[in-house]
């Protein structure tokens, strides 16, 4: 039986609150990092590259709790989701709709590609690919609009591919990726839970539960998956989306987001046990 974790975007609070899930649902004695497959997605690819890098859950976990330092708050602006909104109402073709996105994130980024580089390598424990895990990052070439997902036989870095996935156009830079300018792979999906096509037991912690235009909502992208897998789909409940806030960008909203993960886990655990540890 083969088993994939998807790990959704969603911002600073959207890796804290993964964690916090994560976290909690190994202390009830279920250890979703042990899939054969993990997908990360924007910030599922910082969650997906901490979880399978060997590190224990519950450091990972006591991080999001530490008082933020040298990280200011960004926001996504409302005119950027009035572009993106825009891009796929014009377009009739995603890809193309993708790419003007790309365009925007060229123009529009208030952010520094060393000081980005500073912010992601902080937040992964290594830089080496995963032995022994399939973990696939998922990103979008800026010129094409095409989705990339990259993996250790890609030939890109750990580092430079997360720093690609969690590229928000028009918050943070692009990222050049053998020798091509990739942004936030949420562009794509917001979770890439299509990816796990093939596989039998399916878990998607996903912070955003909704799609827009063609990106679709990660209920639709499980409820598109060959072979009727076994799937169970956890997002944000009421307390953890007021833990949350209304700006997924604050890194003072991680540690309330992470303990509100944590608590959610002990209301999920049983769902997704009904879906991860099955029989037949």
């Amino acid at each position: 039986m083969r088993t994939a974790l998807v790990l959704g975007g969603g911002g600073i609070t959207g890796i804290a609150w993964e964690l916090g899930l994560l976290a909690g649902l190994r202390g009830a004695g279920l250890d979703l990092t042990g899939a054969d497959l993990v997908v990360g997605t924007s910030a599922g690819s910082v969650v997906g590259a901490q979880a399978t890098s060997g590190a224990d859950l519950d450091d990972l976990y006591a991080r999001q709790l530490r008082p933020p330092r040298g990280e200011a708050a960004a926001r996504m602006p409302r005119t950027a989701l009035a572009r993106w909104a825009w891009a796929f109402v014009r377009e009739r073709d995603p890809d193309r709709a993708r790419a003007r996105i790309g365009r925007m994130a060229h123009r529009r980024s208030t952010s520094s590609p060393a000081e980005r580089r500073r912010v992601i390598s902080a937040r992964l424990p290594t830089r080496d690919w995963p032995d022994g895990t399939d973990l696939r990052v998922v990103a979008v070439d800026a010129r094409t609009g095409r989705r990339a997902v990259l993996d250790r036989d890609s030939g890109v870095p750990l580092l430079d591919a997360v720093m690609a996935s969690c590229a928000v156009p028009g918050v943070w830079p692009p990222v050049p990726l053998r020798g091509r300018p990739h942004v936030d792979g949420g562009v794509y999906s917001a979770t890439g839970a299509d990816l796990a096509a093939g596989c039998d037991r399916v878990a998607v912690l996903a912070p955003i539960a909704r799609g827009l235009g063609p990106v679709r909502s990660p209920a639709a992208e499980l409820a598109g998956l060959p072979g009727a897998p076994r799937t169970a789909l956890v997002v944000p409940d009421a307390a953890a989306r007021a833990a949350i806030g209304g700006n997924v960008l604050d890194p003072a909203r991680r540690a309330a987001a992470a303990r509100a993960g944590r608590a959610q886990a002990e209301r999920a655990a049983d769902r997704v046990a009904a879906a991860w540890t099955a029989a037949g």
